[in-house]
């Protein structure tokens, strides 16, 4: 296994894009309410993303058709934006975007309530989103990766939900997915020792009901088999000698 050890030169890139990321996430954020296409999102994002003299790194990445993954409800990652999924007054939806600047890039993902939304549904997000925030806090050098791992998955289902097992997180730099792997499970012993300079793209995805997923016929939208609802959680992050950089987030957006 390779995991690239970034320069500074090229962690201040993936900054920037980690900045703009953020920027797009919130103004997606915005247009969210019933009556709102997932087309609709997707070409905010996209727009935000060319204002700010970026890329969308998933447009055509191994063929997918657009810059932003937009799933709603059951659907766990990768669905595919169209006119005609019009949000609805108590969805759920997951936004995961990519930027990429001067060949860096930056992968996040936020999961939002359309207009109101239910208690569980709302406990579904906020821990989703926490148990991010737990497993960063063994991103640290010197740690080993599946400490990462263990501590999203001990909170999650803590919490009485189930953690997606078929899809994880990954390394992230001159390429969307690089090595390693990042479960958001605790698989056998305790995967390697972070050092600093890896930047890391680590994403709960988190299913109300059980962890099993299906792929659907358009080989992109990932479902939850037992059709619960899931939701998505994920920030760039850079390991240093200290405490980790979140690239992709500002706590004065969303």
């Amino acid at each position: 296994m390779s995991v690239t050890i970034k320069s500074q030169h090229e962690i201040e890139l993936m900054r920037e894009a980690g900045r703009v990321l953020a920027i797009v996430h919130n103004e997606m954020a915005k247009i969210i309410r019933p009556g709102v296409s997932t087309m609709d999102i997707n070409r905010k994002g996209e727009e935000v993303i060319k204002r700010y003299g970026c890329t969308p790194s998933f447009l055509d990445y191994e063929g997918y058709p657009a810059s932003i993954c937009v799933s709603v409800n059951h659907e766990v990652i990768h669905g595919i934006p169209e006119k005609r999924r019009i949000l609805q007054d108590g969805d759920i939806v997951s936004l995961d975007a990519g930027v990429c600047y001067k060949g860096y890039h930056s992968d996040s993902a936020r999961t939002h309530g359309v207009g109101e939304i239910s208690k569980e549904d709302q406990k579904l997000i906020d821990i989703t989103k926490q148990s991010f925030f737990e497993g960063v806090k063994f991103a640290k050098a010197g740690n080993h990766l599946f400490e990462i791992s263990k501590a999203i998955q001990d909170f999650v289902e803590d919490n009485g939900f189930s953690v997606v097992r078929d899809f994880v997180g990954h390394g992230i730099g001159r390429e969307v997915h690089e090595e390693p792997q990042i479960p958001n499970f605790k698989p056998m012993g305790r995967g390697m020792k972070l050092r600093p300079g890896m930047v890391l793209a680590i994403e709960p995805m988190v299913n109300a009901g059980k962890c099993e997923v299906w792929l659907l016929e358009d080989d992109w939208t990932v479902v939850t088999r037992d059709s619960s609802r899931s939701a998505h959680y994920e920030n760039t992050v850079l390991i240093t000698e200290g405490e980790p950089e979140l690239l992709s987030y500002r706590e004065d957006l969303i």
